[in-house]
């Protein structure tokens, strides 16, 4: 049997046990205390992320695209893929074919109904699974996808189809270059955030964005920026289709532009703001469990 106390120091065995066993308590092991330091930073990092991340990467593709070799390379690497792209995007939701390529996307020339099903297929199933996975978020943006596909299907013609696929090569620049831009708020278990695919979107949204939106806010001043004219090896320049064979004054054109630009600088702005709001709580989150 064990003393109770030590014959030489006159240590009470119990009481110092009691004691060891009250700071051990007290104190988490130093595994958990690292971790719970490490998401305290990580949440720090990500709020100051969303601060600078979208500002900076503006005004760094601004500079590029006011320099000329800087705008040499946002054009030919980045807003040039968008651009067309977006004439892509564009004929598929109208129910034609079309192929994206280096500085020229082919368009068929009569809707197919095999495309309308299978994008309205994709985008159905797409909206179902998200939410049955409580992704509404991604569920509301296919539905309303979706939506839009089959109004440009069924409600436009073939000639306001044509001016909406021309339209939307600049058009796509301002539209998909924003929302690149947003995938900075990506959740934390998404694969563009986990991948690091967001800041190579950012780049590319920013660039995009930054030469059309310079294009045509500087056009409202001077038409001369307008890139009227030919195309080498493509015919009329995408403003000449829409003023010559369309019939739109260059006044329009080019409000029509600008309007589309500050829309998508108001929803960006919007975005941002709840991109920091929503940061700021996970963190406040992470620092109350703590």
């Amino acid at each position: 049997m064990q003393a109770a106390d030590c014959p030489r120091c006159g240590v009470i065995y119990a009481k110092a046990e009691a004691h060891a066993l009250a700071a051990a308590v007290a104190t988490p092991p130093a595994e958990t205390a690292e971790a719970w330091s490490g998401e305290t930073s990580d949440e720090t990092l990500e709020f100051r992320l969303r601060i600078f991340a979208i500002p900076l990467a503006v005004l760094v593709a601004a500079l590029l695209v006011w320099s000329g070799l800087g705008h040499f390379f946002v054009r030919t690497f980045a807003s040039m893929w968008v651009h067309e792209t977006g004439h892509a995007v564009a004929a598929w939701l109208c129910g034609y074919l079309a192929f994206p390529g280096p500085w020229f996307t082919p368009v068929a020339n009569s809707r197919s109904p095999l495309l309308v099903l299978v994008v309205a297929a994709g985008l159905g199933y797409g909206a179902f699974r998200s939410w049955r996975a409580e992704r509404k978020t991604w569920a509301a943006l296919f539905a309303g996808i979706l939506c839009l596909q089959l109004g440009c299907t069924l409600l436009l013609g073939p000639r306001a189809a044509r001016q909406l696929i021309i339209f939307a090569g600049d058009g796509g620049c301002l539209v998909l270059g924003t929302l690149l831009m947003a995938t900075v708020y990506a959740s934390p278990e998404s694969a563009i955030r986990r991948g690091w695919l967001r800041w190579g979107f950012l780049a590319i949204g920013a660039a995009s964005f930054a030469d059309v939106f310079a294009l045509w806010w500087g056009a409202r001043s001077d038409y001369d920026l307008i890139p009227f004219g030919q195309n080498e090896g493509s015919g009329l320049s995408d403003p000449s289709v829409l003023t010559e064979l369309f019939g739109w004054t260059t006044g329009a054109l080019v409000r029509r532009y600008v309007v589309l630009g500050v829309v998508c600088l108001v929803g960006l702005a919007a975005v941002y703001v709840w991109g920091l709001w929503r940061a700021r709580n996970d963190g406040a989150g992470a620092t109350a469990q703590e």
